[in-house]
Protein backbone atom coordinates (compact mmCIF):
# COMPACT_ATOMS: atom_id res chain seq x y z
CA UNK A 1 0.00 0.00 0.00
CA UNK A 2 2.90 2.36 0.63
CA UNK A 3 3.67 2.22 -3.08
CA UNK A 4 0.07 3.15 -3.92
CA UNK A 5 0.04 6.08 -1.51
CA UNK A 6 3.27 7.39 -3.01
CA UNK A 7 1.83 6.88 -6.47
CA UNK A 8 -1.20 9.01 -5.61
CA UNK A 9 1.10 11.83 -4.52
CA UNK A 10 3.24 11.57 -7.65
CA UNK A 11 0.12 11.66 -9.81
CA UNK A 12 -1.13 14.85 -8.19
CA UNK A 13 2.25 16.57 -8.23
CA UNK A 14 3.38 15.50 -11.71
CA UNK A 15 0.79 14.08 -14.10
CA UNK A 16 -2.13 16.19 -12.86
CA UNK A 17 -0.13 19.43 -12.80
CA UNK A 18 1.22 18.74 -16.30
CA UNK A 19 -2.29 18.28 -17.70
CA UNK A 20 -4.21 20.46 -15.24
CA UNK A 21 -6.49 22.12 -17.80
CA UNK A 22 -7.40 18.75 -19.29
CA UNK A 23 -8.40 17.30 -15.92
CA UNK A 24 -10.31 20.44 -14.95
CA UNK A 25 -12.34 20.08 -18.12
CA UNK A 26 -13.07 16.46 -17.26
CA UNK A 27 -14.24 17.61 -13.86
CA UNK A 28 -17.40 19.03 -15.45
CA UNK A 29 -18.60 15.82 -17.12
CA UNK A 30 -17.72 12.82 -19.25
CA UNK A 31 -18.36 11.95 -22.88
CA UNK A 32 -16.75 8.54 -23.44
CA UNK A 33 -16.95 7.17 -26.96
CA UNK A 34 -16.56 3.51 -26.00
CA UNK A 35 -17.90 1.08 -23.43
CA UNK A 36 -15.06 -1.34 -22.63
CA UNK A 37 -16.17 -4.58 -20.97
CA UNK A 38 -13.14 -6.49 -19.73
CA UNK A 39 -12.01 -9.01 -17.18
CA UNK A 40 -11.14 -7.98 -13.63
CA UNK A 41 -7.75 -9.65 -14.06
CA UNK A 42 -5.02 -7.36 -12.70
CA UNK A 43 -2.96 -7.83 -15.86
CA UNK A 44 -5.65 -6.41 -18.14
CA UNK A 45 -5.56 -2.60 -18.11
CA UNK A 46 -7.92 -1.13 -20.75
CA UNK A 47 -6.32 2.32 -20.93
CA UNK A 48 -2.86 0.76 -21.22
CA UNK A 49 -3.88 -1.64 -23.99
CA UNK A 50 -5.69 1.02 -26.02
CA UNK A 51 -3.54 4.04 -25.07
CA UNK A 52 -6.80 5.83 -24.29
CA UNK A 53 -6.91 9.05 -22.28
CA UNK A 54 -9.11 9.62 -19.21
CA UNK A 55 -12.68 10.30 -20.32
CA UNK A 56 -12.55 8.12 -23.46
CA UNK A 57 -13.54 4.74 -22.04
CA UNK A 58 -16.43 3.81 -19.78
CA UNK A 59 -15.05 0.64 -18.23
CA UNK A 60 -16.88 -2.37 -16.80
CA UNK A 61 -14.79 -5.22 -15.42
CA UNK A 62 -15.82 -8.52 -13.91
CA UNK A 63 -14.63 -12.12 -13.72
CA UNK A 64 -14.30 -13.54 -17.26
CA UNK A 65 -15.70 -10.39 -18.95
CA UNK A 66 -19.23 -11.78 -18.80
CA UNK A 67 -22.25 -9.87 -20.12
CA UNK A 68 -25.36 -11.06 -18.28
CA UNK A 69 -28.35 -11.51 -20.55
CA UNK A 70 -30.79 -8.62 -20.31
CA UNK A 71 -33.31 -8.73 -17.52
CA UNK A 72 -34.92 -6.28 -15.11
CA UNK A 73 -33.72 -7.45 -11.72
CA UNK A 74 -34.69 -6.52 -8.18
CA UNK A 75 -31.31 -7.75 -7.06
CA UNK A 76 -28.12 -5.75 -7.48
CA UNK A 77 -27.02 -5.96 -11.10
CA UNK A 78 -23.85 -3.91 -11.43
CA UNK A 79 -22.74 -4.99 -14.89
CA UNK A 80 -26.21 -4.69 -16.41
CA UNK A 81 -26.72 -1.26 -14.83
CA UNK A 82 -23.35 -0.03 -16.09
CA UNK A 83 -24.12 -1.21 -19.63
CA UNK A 84 -27.49 0.56 -19.55
CA UNK A 85 -25.92 3.76 -18.27
CA UNK A 86 -23.13 3.76 -20.85
CA UNK A 87 -25.36 3.13 -23.85
CA UNK A 88 -28.55 4.95 -22.90
CA UNK A 89 -27.38 7.83 -20.71
CA UNK A 90 -23.88 8.48 -22.03
CA UNK A 91 -24.62 7.46 -25.61
CA UNK A 92 -21.38 5.62 -26.34
CA UNK A 93 -20.77 4.80 -30.01
CA UNK A 94 -18.82 1.58 -29.50
CA UNK A 95 -18.79 -1.47 -27.26
CA UNK A 96 -15.64 -3.55 -26.90
CA UNK A 97 -15.85 -6.91 -25.12
CA UNK A 98 -12.29 -7.89 -24.31
CA UNK A 99 -11.17 -11.31 -23.16
CA UNK A 100 -7.59 -12.37 -22.61
CA UNK A 101 -5.10 -15.21 -22.46
CA UNK A 102 -4.56 -17.24 -19.27
CA UNK A 103 -8.01 -16.27 -17.96
CA UNK A 104 -8.68 -17.81 -14.56
CA UNK A 105 -12.41 -17.33 -14.90
CA UNK A 106 -12.60 -19.24 -18.17
CA UNK A 107 -10.35 -21.97 -16.78
CA UNK A 108 -12.65 -22.29 -13.76
CA UNK A 109 -15.53 -23.29 -16.05
CA UNK A 110 -13.97 -26.77 -16.13
CA UNK A 111 -13.44 -27.12 -12.37
CA UNK A 112 -15.52 -29.46 -10.20
CA UNK A 113 -17.83 -28.27 -7.42
CA UNK A 114 -15.17 -28.75 -4.74
CA UNK A 115 -13.09 -25.97 -6.27
CA UNK A 116 -15.88 -23.47 -5.51
CA UNK A 117 -16.54 -24.55 -1.92
CA UNK A 118 -15.19 -21.28 -0.49
CA UNK A 119 -16.18 -19.03 -3.42
CA UNK A 120 -19.88 -19.76 -4.02
CA UNK A 121 -20.56 -16.35 -5.55
CA UNK A 122 -17.88 -16.97 -8.16
CA UNK A 123 -19.52 -20.29 -8.99
CA UNK A 124 -22.91 -18.64 -9.34
CA UNK A 125 -21.48 -15.88 -11.53
CA UNK A 126 -19.76 -18.34 -13.88
CA UNK A 127 -22.97 -20.32 -14.35
CA UNK A 128 -23.84 -17.64 -16.90
CA UNK A 129 -21.06 -19.02 -19.11
CA UNK A 130 -22.07 -22.65 -18.80
CA UNK A 131 -22.91 -22.81 -22.51
CA UNK A 132 -19.32 -21.80 -23.30
CA UNK A 133 -18.03 -24.94 -21.59
CA UNK A 134 -20.63 -27.04 -23.39
CA UNK A 135 -19.60 -25.67 -26.79
CA UNK A 136 -15.92 -26.30 -26.17
CA UNK A 137 -16.45 -29.84 -24.92
CA UNK A 138 -18.76 -30.69 -27.80
CA UNK A 139 -16.85 -29.07 -30.66
CA UNK A 140 -13.25 -29.55 -29.50
CA UNK A 141 -13.16 -32.91 -27.66
CA UNK A 142 -9.56 -33.66 -28.68
CA UNK A 143 -8.08 -30.27 -27.78
CA UNK A 144 -5.03 -30.23 -25.55
CA UNK A 145 -5.25 -28.36 -22.25
CA UNK A 146 -3.36 -25.43 -23.77
CA UNK A 147 -5.58 -25.38 -26.87
CA UNK A 148 -8.72 -25.64 -24.73
CA UNK A 149 -7.61 -22.58 -22.77
CA UNK A 150 -7.46 -20.15 -25.68
CA UNK A 151 -10.42 -21.75 -27.46
CA UNK A 152 -12.56 -21.25 -24.35
CA UNK A 153 -11.45 -17.65 -23.93
CA UNK A 154 -12.34 -16.84 -27.53
CA UNK A 155 -15.64 -18.72 -27.54
CA UNK A 156 -16.54 -16.82 -24.38
CA UNK A 157 -15.97 -13.48 -26.09
CA UNK A 158 -18.26 -14.42 -28.96
CA UNK A 159 -20.96 -15.57 -26.55
CA UNK A 160 -20.84 -12.30 -24.65
CA UNK A 161 -21.19 -10.43 -27.95
CA UNK A 162 -24.41 -12.37 -28.47
CA UNK A 163 -25.58 -11.70 -24.93
CA UNK A 164 -25.25 -7.95 -25.25
CA UNK A 165 -27.65 -8.01 -28.18
CA UNK A 166 -30.33 -9.29 -25.80
CA UNK A 167 -30.56 -5.69 -24.52
CA UNK A 168 -33.45 -4.27 -26.61
CA UNK A 169 -32.12 -0.74 -27.10
CA UNK A 170 -28.63 -2.05 -27.86
CA UNK A 171 -29.99 -4.43 -30.49
CA UNK A 172 -32.00 -1.58 -32.01
CA UNK A 173 -29.05 0.82 -32.15
CA UNK A 174 -26.77 -1.88 -33.52
CA UNK A 175 -29.28 -2.76 -36.24
CA UNK A 176 -29.61 0.92 -37.20
CA UNK A 177 -25.84 1.33 -37.44
CA UNK A 178 -25.70 3.72 -34.50
CA UNK A 179 -23.65 1.39 -32.30
CA UNK A 180 -20.61 -0.77 -33.08
CA UNK A 181 -19.86 -3.99 -31.18
CA UNK A 182 -16.37 -5.50 -31.14
CA UNK A 183 -14.85 -8.62 -29.62
CA UNK A 184 -11.18 -8.41 -28.66
CA UNK A 185 -8.74 -11.06 -27.49
CA UNK A 186 -5.66 -9.76 -25.67
CA UNK A 187 -2.58 -11.98 -25.38
CA UNK A 188 -0.80 -10.91 -22.21
CA UNK A 189 2.67 -12.27 -22.90
CA UNK A 190 2.95 -10.88 -26.46
CA UNK A 191 0.96 -7.64 -26.24
CA UNK A 192 -1.07 -8.68 -29.28
CA UNK A 193 -4.76 -7.81 -29.58
CA UNK A 194 -7.03 -9.72 -31.95
CA UNK A 195 -10.38 -8.41 -33.23
CA UNK A 196 -13.26 -10.77 -34.02
CA UNK A 197 -14.32 -10.73 -37.67
CA UNK A 198 -18.03 -11.51 -37.77
CA UNK A 199 -17.86 -12.47 -41.46
CA UNK A 200 -15.02 -15.00 -41.20
CA UNK A 201 -15.84 -15.86 -37.56
CA UNK A 202 -12.15 -15.62 -36.73
CA UNK A 203 -9.99 -13.43 -34.51
CA UNK A 204 -7.62 -11.30 -36.59
CA UNK A 205 -4.53 -9.52 -35.31
CA UNK A 206 -5.03 -5.75 -35.11
CA UNK A 207 -2.28 -4.03 -37.13
CA UNK A 208 -1.71 -0.56 -38.56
Amino acid sequence: MDQLFKGAVRFRERSFEKHKEFFQKLGHGQQPHTLFIGCSDSRVVPELITKAMPGELFVVRNIANIVPKYRISKEYAATTAAIEFAVITLGVENIVICGHSNCGGCNALFKDRKYFSDIPNVEHWLEQAGNVREQVEENYPDATEEEREWITEQVNIVEQMKNILSYPLIAERYKDGKLNIYGWYYVIDTGEVYNYNKDTQEFELITD
